[in-house]
């Protein structure tokens, strides 16, 4: 499966929230194959091969898109954590999580949209991009917060699009890994390095395909 030229059926909805207008898009179809929990190792979201797609394209758009907020609804019964669903924003929308229970109860009909992915959906990076990820003065990276069985990612454009590499190769290359029998995930850093030294586990994204078996 190629992200190229991807189209994603999505659906916009629209609330008032404290004088504030907000504009939620969601994937237009229920996400059947995905579960994302908290446990103690972090975020661990576990997705089927559609999945995988509704997340490299939700990924995208919350890059390009910093007025919007990207809503993932997942929560099912997991395996061994709390299910949680998955919100993905610009930090330019200084968006609180908090009010996260509130603006979802109030979000009008939904509007149908499609989101169509460009040839390449994420840019690449070369090392010396990368290298400046460890800088102590390097502040693009990846935030997280908890609010209403949510998991929120926050970030700029850049932070984003630093781990779109792991994105993409999760749908494109991942499952025929799958199918040899390798293990094939996106491990995505949310905050800075030192936190992942100290070994906090909710300072990282960890994203696998479900085995379809």
């Amino acid at each position: 499966m190629r992200l190229a030229g991807v189209r994603w059926r999505a659906s916009v909805g629209t609330a008032r929230l404290d004088g504030v207008d907000h504009r939620v898009v969601r994937p237009r179809r229920p996400i059947r194959d995905a579960v994302l929990e908290e446990d103690r190792f972090g975020a661990q979201f576990a997705v089927g091969k559609d999945a995988a797609v509704d997340f490299a394209a939700a990924w995208w758009l919350a890059a390009r898109s910093p007025h919007s907020l990207v809503h993932l609804p997942l929560r099912a019964p997991a395996s061994a954590g709390r299910p949680l669903d998955l919100v993905l924003l610009h930090h330019r929308l200084g968006f609180r999580v908090s009010s996260w229970k509130g603006l979802r109860a109030r979000l009008s009909p939904p509007a149908a949209t499609t989101v169509t992915l460009p040839p390449r959906p994420f840019p690449l990076f070369d090392r010396a991009d990368h290298e400046r990820f460890f800088h102590r003065d390097f502040r693009d990276h990846l935030r997280y917060s908890f609010a209403a069985d949510t998991l929120f990612v926050i970030g700029s454009r850049r932070a984003f699009e630093l781990a779109g590499e792991e994105v993409r190769s999760l749908v494109e290359d991942g499952p025929a890994q799958l199918a040899a029998g390798v293990h094939w995930c996106a491990e995505i850093g949310l905050g800075p390095w030192k936190q992942h030294h100290r070994r906090n586990p909710a300072a990282l994204l960890h994203v696998y395909h479900r085995d379809p078996r």
